[in-house]
């Protein structure tokens, strides 16, 4: 079975929707403690709190989308964001790449860290 890889922009969305979720979910259980009114209180915070994480964190990614640079996707021909130098369609999951020298590679989002970015400029360095 081959490895599934997913949209950076896909995954950030998913996670604060699961803040969303997890904020409901929070306040739901401090609907058992009804009784103990100070630890009601604490998980309507606390979920709260969840709810606007989640808030930031798609106003964030919102702010990060429209920076992406938008390509058409060699495989399923729909439009899609890209983030780094690796990322995948966000229809047809295709690991993408805009980087000659990573063409033809083995996917790793690994090549969007910096600590890679160091490493491949210290052995183009050593080269000179």
């Amino acid at each position: 079975m081959a490895l599934q890889y997913s949209s950076k922009i896909n995954k950030i969305r998913t996670f604060a929707l699961s803040l969303i979720f997890i904020g409901f979910g929070v306040m739901y259980v401090g609907l058992v403690f009804k009784n103990i009114e100070w630890l009601m209180v604490l998980f309507f915070i606390l979920g709260l709190l969840c709810i606007a994480l989640s808030t930031v964190v798609y106003f964030w990614i919102g702010m990060l989308s429209t920076r992406a640079v938008s390509i058409i996707c060699p495989s399923c021909d729909k439009p899609t964001k890209m983030l780094g130098r690796v990322d995948a369609c966000m229809h047809c999951k295709q690991p993408l790449t805009m980087d000659k020298n990573l063409e033809g590679e083995e996917f790793d989002e690994a090549y969007n860290s910096k600590q890679y970015r160091k490493k491949i400029k210290n052995e183009t360095d050593t080269n000179k």
